[in-house]
């Protein structure tokens, strides 16, 4: 076969591999000429802030840095406040619901919203659903349960006296 009779597509996929080695070179020539530009070390560097953003600015050596005390660095979890589930204060709340024939029910803590579970073991006096009760919190297995639960009684208003008090006699 004479070169004129190749084929129409044999020519354009040959210039098509032309143009990509030309652009391949290029690209390649042009990757040694920046790299020869020069970069040097400080155009390479990195540095961090005082917040921990990478920056290209060196850090400021005259700038005072805030001192903290190795007292304040406190490491773990917050420690609870003694109130919450010591126990140690009595609490107010109401019997949401109570079964008698499983012996176990919920008070409705007034403070804090919580439903706290309650076993009859725990009754000093005898409760209905709605009674009004104290009682102390107790951290279990499961959650708070209560404890020492017994009818609530409102502190009596204290008694005005009418009449000062008699001196005593010498």
């Amino acid at each position: 076969m004479a070169k004129g009779q190749e084929g129409f597509n044999k020519r354009e996929n040959e210039k098509k591999r032309q143009k990509k080695r030309q652009e391949k070179e290029g690209r390649r020539e042009e990757r040694q000429a920046n790299a020869k530009k020069g970069q040097n070390l400080e155009d390479m560097l990195a540095y961090v802030d005082e917040f921990g953003n990478i920056t290209s600015t060196p850090p400021d050596p005259n700038k005072k840095r805030e001192e903290i005390s190795l007292d304040d660095i406190q490491l773990g979890a917050r420690r609870r406040d003694d109130d919450d589930a010591s126990g140690s204060s009595a609490r107010v709340g109401i019997i949401t619901n109570f079964n008698t024939a499983k012996g176990y029910g919920f008070i409705k803590d007034q403070q804090s919203q919580d439903s706290i579970f309650v076993h009859v073991n725990e009754l000093v006096d005898k409760v209905r659903e709605g009674d009004k009760v104290t009682f102390e919190v107790m951290r279990g297995p499961k959650g708070l349960n209560a404890t020492g639960v017994r009818r609530y009684e409102a502190p009596a208003p204290p008694a005005a006296s009418a009449a000062p008090a008699a001196p005593a006699a010498e």
